[in-house]
């Protein structure tokens, strides 16, 4: 047991929650009484080594953290409970933040960076706008020290040993050094690459989010109420590009790990990171206005606030166990839900306490806005952004209020909607035929002074292609055989029209010479997103359906006998215009680029490890030879599927993966697989199959005595018994000296191909012992039963079982790349904005009525 890297951990915790103190007050003494661009040069060379401190102490708890997981170190809570031993390095990434207290770190470490970057980049604003950063280092660190003052318990530390956790279990009584052997391991549904790329994406956008929230209580305490801005709005395009992306890392992980067919399911945990990331966006629309166009300052202060105090709501939705088993991925309760909402409080009642204070004092424009105004319409799409949060906030919180109610001695009945994705879409759907809308017009207004003709003259090109756009779109729909919905129609055109809108605004600033609209390519890529959810989501087609007239199974449930496909080992069924086989069972096998039939390993004791049966060769290249013993990943089992179209005969596998779990709650934990086309996925994941924890059935044995060469017949197959040869190691048998082994050599023929059977024969301290061999594909088993040497005969026995099978539902998704392109395009267009604007030190604060150029991206 090694307690030495626990302590050092632990330390380096209570170190970077002292410097996170030390900073706080100093930064704040710094700032104090002084102007912006001034410091108290001693209180500002204190906060700096503290916040240095704070920052080499975090990067040793990382490093701690790491440590105790990389290294299997199990008598710590925090590996035992997320990692095991055969996961991969990448996988071990994973269980770093897999639990609470690693997320918290990883928030604090981006936090940690983020603030050194203010103090290199920003040195104006450095005093006022640390002294936030290290207060919310402090409340953060917090969540993960893990010490006890007067009864009361402050955070959670990763670094508790296991006999200090689980303090009842009775091993630890019998002997307090116990170490177990191996961890429970990764939640297999985190065993993906993407959740090795999203969580930390998502918590750099959480973390950039605190940066404009900085800047803009810096602004109000120092009364420097329309500096802010500048710096403000080149962090909120790196926070919104961030969380953006990583918003829909998440829902792609979603789309090919879950098999519930889409990439969004509406799950509070879900939803808590989607309203922010709308307020953020409105925040910077609202930020534009303010330095282009002298207008909307108020509005600005309140959204990046908001946004701000919406993360730490989002914290506290789905690490407090308020959501209970409304979502499926909120973490469980750590008994820090009241330290949760002292954070929380603390944060609004300073941040609106200031707000309040000088709200007086923001200026405000005396402009009168007409419909000719851009910054008119650009103000309507930032409230449609927050109308939008405002609906997923009230619905997702209903947990909350019930908790809040209970604790008042109040029952409620409230509860989340039963079909959540229909409460929801009903409004976000006109909310983005809104924002498409809205988007190209504010765009198109936004880069030219408007009058009745200059505005019909540059929108009658967009609306003219747009009409004809969704005309034949709809004539396209109508011929394949489609409902056009009329709402389907409305937002249909309301996305053509942002994509051409905003197209035609840029080839007018090509024409113009002006750098390209980061705004603008942004905006076309929103709207093609929605025209992908609208393509994917609305005419997603299920191309499985049951046409065999047969109900599989009284108890599974109507939609699997209907929308699914029964497919029996090596026996091609009909799916609208495939022929489609299932042809075996498979692992994953590290090293080995494809996926490695299970006919070709004998599995042995260890179920991390195997024994190759006959040469696992791929592309002409053997990685393991006859009698190498490999190593597996035995927790998901591929099930190989062929496609072949009936009409161009071409055809394509798919590795569809299910694992019986239930300890997840699920019985059977399936993941999909996907093939893309340039117009379509196809969608394919299995929705049933035979129980691999129960025994098969076998008929009873029947037995055949034969000689070298004899031919038996098995039902619609038979089988030649070439040869009677020593048993091969093969086997597993560990033979000593003085043992006897001896196989079968049989050749089975099959509908489609032969196969390889060696039953065993063993004779081991004068006892007889039988080693079946199975053919899986045919559900045929044969046993060597016995030897006759004087008449050189051999009995063998038969058993038959029913063949394996899958059941297997799978869609049609049209278009839906135009989803994960238009998300591309998206960030592609923050990133221009970024690019494109100049830095801070170089830029005048610009006049109210700047003439247009490319600085103002983000319109």
């Amino acid at each position: 047991m090694n307690t030495f890297i626990g302590d050092a951990g632990h330390l380096s915790v209570i170190v970077a929650f002292v410097a996170a103190i030390v900073a706080t007050y100093s930064y704040f003494m710094a700032a104090r009484n002084q102007p912006l661009g001034s410091a108290d040069a001693s209180w500002l060379r204190l906060a700096r080594g503290a916040f240095f401190v704070h920052g080499a102490a975090v990067f040793s708890i990382i490093i701690c953290l790491f440590n105790i997981i990389y290294n299997h170190r199990y008598e710590y809570h925090y590996a035992w409970s997320h990692a095991s031993n055969h996961l991969p390095v990448y996988y071990m990434i994973s269980c770093f933040w897999e639990g609470q207290e690693g997320s918290f770190l990883l928030w604090i470490f981006w936090h940690v960076l983020l603030g050194f970057a203010i103090m290199r980049f920003n040195r104006q604003w450095e005093a006022p706008v640390m002294a936030v950063f290290a207060g919310v280092q402090l409340f953060l660190t917090s969540m993960i020290l893990g010490v006890v003052v007067l009864d009361v318990k402050i955070g959670s530390s990763p670094f508790i040993l296991l006999r200090d956790f689980l303090t009842d279990a009775p091993v630890f009584r019998l002997n307090p050094n116990f170490v177990p052997t191996d961890g429970t391991g990764l939640n297999p549904l985190l065993q993906n690459y993407w959740m090795v790329i999203h969580p930390p994406t998502l918590f750099l956008g959480f973390a950039l989010t605190l940066v404009p929230f900085a800047f803009a209580i810096a602004g109000l305490w120092k009364n420097e109420l329309t500096k802010w801005v500048q710096p403000a709005i080149n962090w909120s395009l790196w926070g919104g590009a961030v969380l953006g992306i990583g918003i829909m890392m998440g829902a792609y992980w979603a789309y090919e790990t879950l098999n519930f067919g889409g990439f969004w399911n509406w799950d509070p945990v879900e939803n808590a990171v989607y309203i922010p990331w709308l307020v953020l966006v409105a925040a910077l629309h609202a930020l534009v206005l303010w330095q282009r166009r002298r207008t909307g300052l108020r509005t600005a202060f309140v959204l990046v606030i908001s946004t701000f105090l919406l993360i730490l709501y989002a914290t506290f939705l789905t690490r407090s166990g308020v959501l209970g088993n409304a979502s499926v991925h909120s973490f469980t309760d750590l008994g820090l839900s009241g330290q949760l909402m002292i954070y929380l409080a603390a944060f609004v009642v300073l941040a609106v306490a200031l707000l309040i204070v000088k709200w007086k004092q923001i200026p405000v424009s005396e402009k009168e806005l007409t419909t000719y105004n851009p910054e008119l319409w650009v103000f309507i799409g930032a409230t449609v952004l927050c109308l939008g949060a405002f609906q997923v906030l009230v619905t997702t919180s209903i947990p909350v209020y019930n908790a809040f109610l209970g604790f008042l001695g109040i029952k409620s009945n409230l509860a989340l909607p039963a079909d959540q994705i229909a409460h929801y879409t009903k409004f976000q759907l006109w909310m983005g035929v809104a924002i498409a809308f809205l988007s190209g017009l504010g765009q198109v207004m936004w880069w030219q002074r408007n009058n009745k003709e200059s505005l019909t003259n540059s929108l009658t090109v967009p609306v003219v292609l747009t009409l004809l756009g969704a005309a034949l779109a709809i004539l396209l729909v109508r011929y394949f055989g489609h409902p056009m919905k009329p709402v389907y129609i409305v937002l249909v055109t309301a996305g053509l029209f942002g994509v051409l809108a905003n197209l035609s605004t840029i080839l007018v600033l090509l024409k113009r010479r002006i750098q390209l609209s980061g705004g603008a390519v942004s905006h076309i890529g929103i709207a093609l997103m929605l025209l992908g959810i609208l393509a994917s989501a609305g005419y997603s087609n299920i191309i499985s359906q049951n046409v065999s007239g047969l109900v599989y199974s009284k108890d599974f449930p109507e939609d699997v006998n209907r929308d699914n496909v029964l497919l029996w080992r090596n026996e091609a069924a009909p799916m609208q215009g495939y022929d489609v086989s299932y042809t075996g069972q498979y692992y994953d096998v590290p090293g080995v680029p494809e996926y490695v039939n299970k006919d070709l390993l004998f599995r042995t004791d260890d179920e991390f490890k195997a024994i190759a049966r006959a040469e696992v060769k791929q592309n002409d290249r053997v990685y393991y030879k006859v009698g190498d013993t490999l190593e597996i990943r035995p927790e998901n089992t591929y099930y190989r599927v062929e496609y072949k179209d009936r009409k161009t005969g071409k055809s394509f596998t798919l590795f569809p993966r299910a694992q019986v779990n239930e300890e997840m709650g699920e019985g059977l934990l399936a993941s999909p697989d996907i093939k893309k086309f340039w117009d379509h996925d196809i969608y394919s994941h299995i929705s049933t199959v035979p129980d691999p924890s129960k025994e098969k059935d076998w008929s009873e044995v029947k037995e055949h005595v034969l000689a070298v060469g004899d031919t038996i017949y098995l039902n619609d197959y038979f089988a030649v018994l070439r040869a009677i040869e020593p048993a091969h190691e093969t086997a597993g048998l560990g033979l000593k000296p003085g043992d006897l082994a001896i196989q079968g050599d049989f050749i089975v023929s099959g509908e489609k191909k032969q196969y390889h059977v060696h039953p065993v024969f063993v004779v081991r301290d004068k006892m007889i012992g039988r080693i079946p061999d199975e053919v899986e594909d045919l559900g045929l088993r044969l046993s060597f039963n016995n030897v006759d040497p004087t008449k050189g005969k051999f009995t063998f026995g038969v058993s038959t079982t029913q063949k394996d099978y899958i059941i297997l539902k799978a869609m049609e998704k049209p278009f839906i790349n135009l989803l994960w392109s238009g998300t591309l395009l998206m960030g592609v267009g923050f990133l221009m904005a970024l690019r494109q604007r100049k830095p801070e030190s170089q830029r005048p604060e610009a006049p109210a009525r700047r003439k247009q150029t490319a600085s103002a991206q983000v319109a």
